[in-house]
């Protein structure tokens, strides 16, 4: 599997996971700091969407940058800048739609 987009999967439902760990870096602002710094969680059922009482709190919000982008060290990958910009070139960089020339038949 390609190693983004397992590391991917480390960014949500990552409660426990960034509990035990002691740094963690953003993909989205690529911000590396101490998992203490972390002051809010989100998580909806998606099976119960009408239902705001089954917010589980398990996926981080970043300090700074309010995404849902975090990655804890014990993850197990390495939390360099060059990692992150790796994910977030990866997952959350702007796609952007080129007008290609009108063809001449």
């Amino acid at each position: 599997m390609n190693p983004l987009l397992e590391a991917h999967r480390h960014t949500s439902k990552n409660r426990e996971e960034l509990e035990g760990s002691k740094l963690c870096g953003c993909c989205c602002c690529i911000g590396i700091f101490k998992t203490t710094e972390i002051v809010a969680w989100t998580g909806l059922d998606i099976d119960q969407l009408d239902n705001p009482e089954t917010a589980g709190g398990e996926t981080a919000l970043c300090p700074r940058c309010g995404s849902e982008a975090l990655i804890g060290d014990r993850a197990g990958y390495a939390l360099t800048p060059d990692f992150l910009n790796k994910m977030n070139q990866a997952w959350y960089q702007t796609t952007r739609r080129i007008k290609l020339p009108d063809r001449q038949a």
